[in-house]
């Protein structure tokens, strides 16, 4: 089945939409109004809404192309630097992202577990990738064997959570820090 290519006023109004809402999200949080992104970009509530018919699916189109990245950037890391040095880098690369969209922890929390979700696609992406790198850091002794992807993945979302409240923002370097030296094991000679 093939799709009609959209019309260029509709697309500059996608556009549109996508650059007010991603400023207005680093701004405002998740869950700001999808009537104050409407009004914002200077289209009314029903474009909005033919272009993205829910908040989830907005979060999607402005998310993919980061959790894609990071998703890529795992494969990158696991070829080229040690598997202690690529989930180290990896997981700051995870915890700066979840930081540029205030409130987006909840929502990838939430869409891991709900297959319906028009994020789960890319979460799950995301926690494989992660997942991987663990495993890998694991097979050669650089990280804690007691723990899984799922694990990873929730003390991220937990960081992540943290690290959005204005009392800890100053702290991300640091807490980052303490989790990651709970995962990843001292080598000899280190």
């Amino acid at each position: 089945m093939s799709t009609k290519p959209m019309r260029a006023d509709a697309q500059k109004n996608r556009n549109q939409i996508l650059t007010v809402a991603r400023d207005v999200v680093a701004e405002h949080g998740a869950d700001v109004s999808m009537r104050d992104i409407a009004r914002r970009a200077n289209v009314g509530l029903a474009t909005l809404l033919r272009h993205f018919p829910t908040r989830e699916a907005l979060f999607e189109a402005l998310l993919c192309t980061h959790l894609d990245a990071l998703t890529q950037r795992a494969t990158e890391l696991e070829t080229s630097v040690s598997a202690d040095k690529a989930l180290l880098a990896w997981f700051k690369e995870l915890v700066v992202f979840t930081q540029s969209y205030r409130g987006v922890v909840a929502m990838m929390a939430a869409a891991h577990t709900d297959k319906e979700s028009a994020l789960y696609a890319s979460c799950a992406e995301v926690h494989s990738a992660g997942a991987q790198l663990l495993q890998h850091a694991q097979a050669e002794g650089m990280a804690r064997t007691d723990m899984n992807g799922d694990d990873l993945f929730a003390l991220i979302t937990a960081l992540g959570w943290a690290v959005d409240q204005p009392s800890f923002a100053s702290r991300a370097d640091h807490l980052v820090q303490l989790i990651t030296s709970a995962i990843l094991i001292s080598r000899p000679g280190d």
